[in-house]
C-alpha cells in the first residue's frame, strides 16, 4: 500500500512539475527525484519529499495533495511556505514534525550542492548559499 502511495506522489510530482525548470535550466522534477532519493527507504517521507513544493509551486494540484494520508499532508503544509507564514513560524513548524524536518534537511542538501551552484552565476549562487547556510541554522542544523 506505502510503495503504491510512493508512486502516486511520484507521478503527482511529475505532473504538477512537468513544465518547471530550475535556476539552472534543468527540468525541476530533478531536484524533486533527489530530494525523494535522499529519504528512501521510509514511505511517507518519499511521499513529502515528491509533493514538498507542489502545493508552493503548483496549487492547482492542492485537491490532489490532501488525498493523502494526513501526516503527509500535515508534512506537505508544514514545507510550504504562504504569505500569512512568517518566516519564523515556517521553521519553527518544520523543526516541531520529524518528517517535515527530514525532508526539508534533504530539500537543502540538494539545493545547497556545490554541483548544482556551480552552474549558476556567481551572485546567485553566492546569495543561495547564504539562503540555505540561513534556513539550516533555523533549523538547528549548521553543517
Amino acid at each position: 500500500m506505502e510503495n503504491a502511495l510512493v508512486n502516486k506522489a511520484r507521478w503527482l510530482a511529475e505532473e504538477a512539475h512537468a513544465t518547471q525548470t530550475d535556476k539552472a535550466g534543468r527540468p525541476y522534477i530533478e531536484h524533486v527525484a533527489r530530494v525523494a532519493a535522499a529519504v528512501a527507504g521510509d514511505a511517507p517521507a518519499e511521499m513529502v519529499a515528491w509533493l514538498h513544493d507542489v502545493l508552493e509551486d503548483q496549487p492547482a494540484f492542492a485537491t490532489s495533495v490532501i488525498l493523502f494520508p494526513q501526516d503527509v499532508v500535515e508534512a506537505v503544509f508544514d514545507l510550504t511556505r504562504g504569505v500569512n507564514k512568517s518566516e519564523a513560524f515556517y521553521y519553527w513548524s518544520i523543526r516541531q514534525n520529524p518528517l517535515s524536518l527530514k525532508v526539508k534537511l534533504a530539500d537543502i542538501a540538494d539545493n545547497s550542492d556545490k554541483s548544482r551552484l556551480v552552474l549558476l552565476d556567481p551572485e546567485t549562487a553566492a546569495r543561495l548559499r547564504a539562503k540555505y547556510a540561513k534556513a539550516r541554522a533555523a533549523l538547528g542544523n549548521t553543517w
